[in-house]
């Protein structure tokens, strides 16, 4: 996939990965200007694999055309919908068929309650009316409403962070933390929220857990005053009317139409200065000079990168701990789901116990009830997803045993049997970087560290949010500092 050529006294960019975040940063690089010239820059891509977009792909399957990672991307945050209305797509967004999700407890599946702010209840009825929680689970976290005095929750001394689970177990107690916290905020993740930096992924649980009183109280949401009660509700998710994936493709065939050059199966091996300039090596032994260079790549080969340059922030990525997910796409006969299929799907806490054992699968999705147009006669279509962080039994085991087990699970939480039409099983290895407690104090110092470096950025999952609005800020991010940068040294 390649452009046009650009003009050769403009600055040189080459943007290292052609992920989402990748691409964000080479369309953002066109869109502001470098230096008091307002010159564009020449753009090159370059991405070690054969195709563009990185986790953001997609397969036929049985006719139609199904996400094999994210199927959907936040709409509260604007940085995917605003990409979005600048490529013209604005007429091909969809929201989900259907709203609501299950979560397997206490031996069935069990309506999600409402009023909760990614997992943690803000009101105690629902929570009780759900089943979810046992009766000692629920009047540990009843007593959060009782509480009164200032007391904080436990932040360590010195700190501005802390777990994400120690703060909601410290205030609710632990079943709502293994039985809806951790299925939702470390589903996100695919992690742990015994070890997830509160301060990155869930910093209004920070703000409410280190003020007095109840913490189900503090995380209520003020309705906003001009919105009348009847209004309805925004979409929580958005897709488009091909893929998600189809974000990353279009994406890249904008890019080109403007004269970037993206080159697929061009792996860099390494990167140093020369003079005034940036020299990248690549695997086949060729090399490519640049004035500025985004560095859009996950955590490990990152580190690899930067290793000689930036020392510290080497060492960081390098030790990152990530997990490796697996996705099922499976479709049944309509005669084996012998039963309505309520919401979007459900999810496995990774407390459960199975016949097999611990739970391996950590949720389903109804792909055609919340897709209604990858619906077929006669047919089911879901995904089954596995794997977290600390749990390798899904690499250990082969794709058919992987199946094999991932399918009786399926069945026994949904009380269904029989056999799938078709399958098809798709890894993700190191695909979720795990934010730790004191995660973006790290990732501030890797930024001063970098910025040092004339004309480097970084950019990807690694740093501010693994979803796809944040990998795009990200992206759009590096790509300004860059052109200010250039700027300044000009």
């Amino acid at each position: 996939m390649t452009g046009g050529s650009p003009p050769t006294d403009a600055p040189r960019l080459v943007v290292i990965g052609a992920g989402i975040a990748g691409l964000a940063a080479a369309w953002e690089a066109l869109r502001v200007p470098w230096g008091s010239e307002g010159t564009s820059p020449s753009v090159i891509v370059l991405e070690s694999a054969d195709v563009v977009g990185g986790k953001l792909q997609s397969v036929d399957f049985r006719g139609r055309q199904v996400d094999l990672a994210a199927d959907a991307f936040l709409a509260r945050r604007p940085e995917a919908s605003q990409l979005v209305a600048e490529l013209g797509w604005n007429d091909r967004l969809v929201a989900p068929g259907t709203s609501g999700a299950s979560i397997y407890a206490r031996g069935r599946l069990r309506a999600m309650p409402g009023d909760l702010v990614l997992g943690v209840p803000t009101r105690w009825w629902p929570l009780a009316r759900s089943g979810l929680l046992s009766p000692t689970g629920l009047w540990h976290a009843a007593g959060d409403l009782w509480r009164r005095s200032p007391q904080r929750a436990s932040v360590p001394a010195g700190s501005n962070d802390a777990a994400v689970g120690t703060l909601v177990a410290s205030r609710l107690g632990s079943e709502v933390v293994d039985r809806l916290v951790d299925p939702l905020v470390g589903g996100i993740h695919a992690g742990g929220v015994t070890n997830l930096s509160a301060a990155a992924t869930f910093p209004q649980l920070l703000a409410a857990a280190s003020a007095p009183g109840s913490l189900m109280r503090a995380l209520r949401p003020e309705r906003a005053q001009n919105t009348p009660p009847s209004a309805p509700a925004s979409p929580v998710f958005w897709s488009l009317e091909s893929t998600t994936a189809s974000l990353a493709t279009r994406t890249a065939e904008a890019l080109v139409a403007e004269g970037v050059v993206i080159e697929t199966g061009a792996t860099v091996t390494g990167i140093e200065r020369v003079g005034g300039s940036w020299s990248l090596h690549l695997a086949d032994g060729t090399r490519r000079e640049a004035d500025a260079v985004v560095v859009a790549v996950p955590a490990h080969p990152a580190s690899r990168l930067l290793t000689g340059w930036a020392p510290e922030a080497a060492a960081y990525l390098g030790d990152m701990t990530t997990a490796s997910v697996g996705v099922i796409t499976v479709a049944f006969p309509d005669s084996v789901i012998n039963k309505t299929l309520v919401g979007t799907g459900f999810l496995v806490p990774r407390t459960t116990h199975l016949t097999t054992g611990p739970a391996l699968i950590t949720g389903v999705t109804y792909l055609d009830r919340k897709w209604p147009t990858l619906a077929r006669a006669d047919e089911t279509l879901v995904r089954i997803s596995v794997g977290r962080a600390g749990d390798t039994r899904a690499d250990d085991l082969d794709d058919e045993a992987l199946l094999s087990r991932a399918i009786s699970e399926f069945h026994e939480v949904l009380t269904t049997s029989g056999a799938p039409l078709e399958t098809l099983v798709t890894r993700w290895s190191d695909a979720f970087p795990q934010y730790v407690p004191g995660h973006l104090t790290a990732v501030a110092a890797m930024e001063s560290e970098v910025d040092a470096l004339p004309g480097l950025a970084l950019a990807g999952s690694a740093y501010r949010g693994v979803g796809i609005p944040a990998c795009i800020g990200s992206g759009r991010m590096a790509a300004r500092k860059l052109s200010e940068s250039w700027g300044r040294r000009r």
